[in-house]
């Protein structure tokens, strides 16, 4: 492969008022995906109190898969990088990779607060800190032998593989959280307005409150990218594609979604909020 192929060089040309624009639009996003993903993760880490409740660990789980979305979007939007397997210049599929442990996190995230809200003695007895834990590795686990497996067997197999595992795992996933969605919402609506007024009922509406945000905006963010995905499977055609990764907006909007969900987390919890004003934010200001 010639020297002039594997020259990396910037996502644009930078030779006109909208590249230039593109360019710093691409930088910015990257490092307010790192600052707010890294924000809301010291503050969960620094308070003991956050760390104890199931749903922030997977918090902590979406912020750092999406932090090392972050520091890949440096590489993959910034520069002409294109993510496939004749690319010279991919990432092997390991930044797509954390883009997909965001999504596995929330989707996991739905799951527990559907469980906890519809089962709460099972959920409490089933659920610990260490089997939540143990499924959070689970699917970072899991996600990485994929990409071992695809990187390790020959390309035609690998082609095959991503292609029907995507194509099925993107029909599944819309419809189990849009499934999940409206299952919450109802649950939300009625059946906690019939329990008698506490703390732990509101502890619990705010928390589905803020997953079904936090999965409405994911939704708008990936379902582009999806239903291109099963329309391109679907028809088993060659579709469309951009240039490189930074300037497909398919692949940009999942990014701009990895700097939405941590402003959810801050607006949507209170004891988070409070954390990152009072211990990460003003602790590095007053420094």
């Amino acid at each position: 492969m010639s020297n002039s192929s594997q020259r990396l060089s910037l996502v644009l040309p930078p030779t006109s008022f909208g590249n230039v624009l593109m360019i710093l639009f691409s930088i910015f996003l990257a490092a307010a995906i790192i600052f707010l993903n890294a924000s809301v993760s010291l503050s969960i880490l620094l308070n003991k109190a956050l760390r104890s409740e199931n749903r922030f660990m997977y918090m902590l789980s979406t912020c750092f898969s999406d932090i090392c979305t972050g520091v890949s979007y440096y590489y993959v939007g910034v520069l002409d990088v294109r993510e496939n397997f004749a690319s010279p210049t991919r990432t092997f599929y390991i930044a797509p990779t954390f883009l997909g442990l965001s999504y596995m996190a929330i989707l996991a995230a739905q799951a527990d607060r559907y469980h906890a809200v519809v089962s709460p003695f099972k959920y409490s007895t089933r659920m610990t800190r260490n089997r939540t834990v143990l499924v959070i590795f689970s699917y970072w686990l899991y996600a990485f032998l994929i990409v071992a497996v695809n990187n390790l067997v020959p390309v035609g197999v690998a082609k095959k593989v991503t292609s029907i595992g995507t194509f099925v795992s993107n029909i599944f996933t819309v419809i189990i959280m849009i499934g999940l969605n409206i299952r919450l919402f109802i649950i939300a609506r009625y059946q906690l307005d019939r329990e008698p007024p506490s703390e732990a009922r509101e502890t619990k509406r705010s928390s589905v409150n803020l997953i079904l945000v936090v999965a409405v905006f994911f939704l708008g963010t990936w379902l582009p990218i999806f239903c291109y995905v099963i329309a391109c499977n679907f028809f088993d055609s060659t579709c469309y594609t951009f240039k490189n990764e930074g300037t497909d907006p398919l692949r940009i909007l999942p990014r701009v979604n990895a700097s939405l969900t941590p402003i959810l987390y801050i607006r949507g919890c209170a004891a988070l909020r409070a954390t990152l004003l009072t211990k990460v934010w003003r602790g590095c200001w007053t420094r």
